[in-house]
């Protein structure tokens, strides 16, 4: 049986983020004095959380910042006492001190740790702060669990990245969500590294198991850029990615947690150079990236490109007429989905299914105009052909 709340003194929690809270939670859950410390599951976002944080928020406020102080509020009506903030990139960077107070403001009572730094994640700060869930914790064993969460991420991205892809091309179209359950379930439970590879071994070839069609040149290739929350927690864009493949497209995105972790930094260059047609300077957070994915999936011989972001998102209101410019220079059809909490799953849904039909029957079009084409080459082929054996003439 569960101990009760009032025998712990701290119930630690934190934000949603799509499947990464369950790496978030492994990592605390492995550091903690369990004696005194409880770790509190982040409940899955529902439009309870995004009311709750709305009417909370500042009306300017972009929809992460209610979406996180919707998950705050359940957590602390939950009993939770120490909430654990991390982000930054943009203007996010500093919501804390806002979310603090207002939550303050409203008659809660917690402490609130902050994990960014303006330089990134500092590990040995990050301890600092965490010591006061475990005064005995080494910084050895913070280490250790520490890159156990960062490994875990990272297989957890190449796993999703994989299903996403080929999601569509699957002969049974519930084998990899079956999967993908399982997968969530056995990583709650991890302890170590040995435990990790084991599980990485046994889903990558379960995966790989899965019987996928290899006929893709009929399927619809769509890319996603855009800001990283609506990209990366699936409630906050409606689960854009679901409908996509659902319809039968193979859908890819760059921006996820070990992207931004691990290789935003040393992609920048590249970034920039892939964009230099269309942008001299950075645009703040994933303005750029959105820049050069696009650029980069079109070279892929994608059909077209969906940009999403929060109400308000500068940096992706930045991108935008860099990314009409790109549409008309290149062709290619890029919708543009905008979220707040006024927002709704039927209209979203709506609009994603015309942009699909649109994109069949462009594609259809230019598979017609091929098709003839080729037919009209081949004719002149025949009509230019020389008899090279005069006796064989007629």
């Amino acid at each position: 049986m569960e101990k009760s709340n009032k025998k712990y003194k701290y119930i630690v929690s934190f934000p949603h983020l799509g499947n990464y809270y369950i790496p978030v939670y492994n990592l605390l859950n492995n550091i903690v004095d369990k004696e005194k410390v409880k770790v509190l599951m982040p409940k899955k976002i529902t439009n309870n959380t995004i009311m709750q944080g709305a009417k909370s928020s500042p009306d300017f406020a972009c929809v992460p910042f209610k979406y996180n102080m919707g998950n705050y509020i359940e957590a602390l009506e939950d009993g939770a006492n120490v909430l654990i903030q991390a982000g930054g990139g943009c203007r996010y960077g500093y919501y804390y001190e806002v979310q603090e107070q207002i939550l303050k403001d409203m008659g809660y009572n917690f402490t609130f740790i902050p994990l960014m730094e303006e330089d990134g994640v500092n590990v040995l700060k990050v301890y600092r702060k965490l010591k006061i869930l475990n005064e005995n914790l080494s910084f050895y064993d913070f280490c250790y669990y520490f890159l156990l969460g960062f490994r875990m991420i990272n297989i957890l991205d190449k796993f999703e990245s994989y299903i996403r892809i080929n999601f569509s091309l699957q002969d049974n179209k519930k084998e990899f969500e079956r999967i993908h359950k399982e997968l969530l379930l056995d990583f709650i439970k991890v302890k170590n590294m040995s435990m990790l590879y084991n599980l990485k071994r046994k889903y990558t070839k379960k995966l790989k198991e899965v019987k996928l069609n290899s006929v893709t040149k009929d399927k619809l290739k769509i890319g996603i850029v855009g800001e990283l929350f609506t990209s990366m927690e699936p409630y906050s864009s409606f689960f854009i990615e679901k409908e996509l493949t659902n319809l039968g497209c193979i859908v890819k995105r760059y921006t996820t947690a070990t992207y931004l972790l691990f290789q935003k930094g040393f992609a920048q260059k590249n970034i920039m150079k892939k964009a230099n047609k269309y942008i001299d300077y950075q645009l703040g957070a994933d303005g750029a990236e959105t820049i050069a994915h696009t650029l980069e999936m079109i070279e892929q011989k994608y059909d077209g490109i969906i940009h999403i972001k929060p109400f308000g998102c500068s940096p992706e209101v930045n991108a935008m007429p860099m990314l009409q410019n790109i549409s008309k220079d290149y062709d290619i059809p890029i919708m543009y989905l905008t979220f707040d909490e006024q927002t709704t799953a039927t209209g979203i849904k709506t609009r994603i299914e015309a942009f699909y039909d649109m994109l069949v029957m462009k594609k259809e079009k230019i598979n017609e105009n091929n098709k003839i084409n080729n037919e009209v080459k081949v004719k002149k082929k025949i009509k230019n052909i020389k008899v090279l054996n005069p006796k064989l003439q007629t």
